[in-house]
């Protein structure tokens, strides 16, 4: 069966009884317990059946058991959807701004025309894949929304978007080849959503990829990028605001939960210093949106490197937008003495992060082969473009023991 047929069957009296069945088959049951259905029911309803456990299970780490478990999926779907936290925190931002109605052009199978329609928002959700459409519809009504939400299968470019006070564009980002970086590449492209947003009476957002250039954000957008619990997940462009809550040529990062908002202010880029006392480690979203200098006056402290978002300073100014941690050794990059101090410390819990360094973290753990009951951090980088290591333990999880002394010479200078 193709999508679209499995979805059909699946929404018969037959095929959702089966889908109760089958819920919390453990995949490695999975051949069995198809064998056993497969006696009852057609071949292609058990393993369209199944084949929807499977993504509802792979569904839940964004969309929660509750909801997944009465969704329907695509593959596709899983994949490209948007977490259900960042499309929640999204129709907040549109409801702020007094938006009462959407057009949700290119909906997928519907998570953000979900997450519009709970904070009261009406929602033309279109997509022009059968399939899609079909589980977006689905899912409207398996979660008692479809009073507010409107599905359509169509060309978004076809739709007529008058009506409406807002619009939300998710163009696809993945072709034949995988992801799409060029945003004109996009379906549709970068240059069609924009014009449609300028369109409409009181707000727009656009979805695209996190990396997208800053150079390619118009001029009359906001640019805001988003993490959730410290993975970025994406980059909306806002136009309009009818009450002023988007600033055109603004710049912001938000982390999620919370939210927390990290506005630019325009400042230019820290000073790079010799390492300090503590190291911050911007969040993905504040590095994204070109604020680590934000950051950097806020912990009043420089760059270990002109071209590297670490953050160096001699005190402990705690960050939402940063994690900090204390470091405890420097030294320039020798495998042989890494391993060599690890031992001493007794470090067999072994941390590493890179930035500037053509070194693979997997690859240093080989080498080195901790061992004991300590943990420890280390930072491969470039402090003013010699190749170091920082050692050291994320602030409040220390070591469990005070680890011994290195020589003075490797060490950060103290805190002021």
């Amino acid at each position: 069966m193709n999508d679209l047929d499995a979805l059909l069957a699946l929404l018969t009296p037959e095929g959702r009884a089966l889908l109760d069945e089958v819920r919390d088959t453990d995949p490695a049951q999975e051949l069995a317990v198809a064998t056993r259905l497969r006696r009852t029911h057609p071949a292609g309803l058990v393993s369209a059946a199944l084949g929807q456990a499977r993504l509802r299970q792979r569904a839940v780490a964004k969309f929660g058991a509750e909801d997944a478990g009465r969704m329907f999926f695509t593959p596709n779907g899983v994949e490209q959807s948007t977490r259900a936290s960042v499309a929640a925190y999204r129709a907040g931002r549109m409801a702020a701004l007094g938006v009462t109605s959407v057009a949700d052009l290119c909906c997928g199978i519907g998570g953000d025309a979900i997450a519009l329609a709970r904070a009261g928002i009406r929602v033309l959700a279109v997509d022009r894949d059968p399939a899609t459409a079909t589980a977006a519809r689905a899912n409207a009504e398996a979660l008692g929304l479809e009073e507010l939400i409107e599905v359509r299968e169509a060309d978004v470019t076809e739709v007529e978007t008058r009506g409406y006070d807002a619009v939300f564009v998710d163009p696809a980002r993945r072709g034949g080849r995988g992801r799409i970086f060029d945003p004109e590449a996009y379906s549709p492209p970068l240059s069609w959503a924009v014009e449609a947003a300028r369109t409409v009476p009181r707000a727009a957002a656009l979805k695209v990829a996190p990396g997208i250039p800053h150079e390619a954000v118009p001029e009359d957008a906001e640019a805001e990028w988003i993490s959730d619990g410290g993975d970025v997940k994406e980059a909306v462009l806002w136009f309009g605001g009818a009450r002023g809550a988007v600033a055109p040529g603004a710049v912001r990062a938000t982390l999620l939960p919370g939210p927390r908002t990290l506005l630019g202010t325009g400042l230019p880029d820290p000073e790079v210093r010799t390492p300090g006392r503590y190291l911050y480690e911007p969040d993905g979203a504040v590095i994204r949106a070109h604020l680590v200098a934000e950051v950097a006056e806020q912990v009043g402290g420089g760059l270990l490197d002109a071209t590297i978002a670490y953050v160096t300073a001699d005190a402990l100014l705690p960050t939402p937008y940063a994690t900090a941690y204390e470091i405890t050794d420097r030294m320039p990059f020798n495998v042989k003495k890494l391993k060599a101090l690890l031992r001493e410390r007794r470090v067999g819990t072994l941390t590493v992060k890179k930035r500037g360094s053509a070194v693979e973290p997997e690859e240093l753990r080989r080498k080195v082969k901790p061992q004991g009951p300590h943990a420890a951090t280390v930072f491969m980088t470039r402090v003013a473009g010699a190749p170091t290591m920082l050692i050291g333990h994320p602030v409040g999880r220390p070591a469990r023991s005070t680890p011994v002394p290195g020589p003075a010479d490797q060490r950060p200078p103290e805190s002021a």
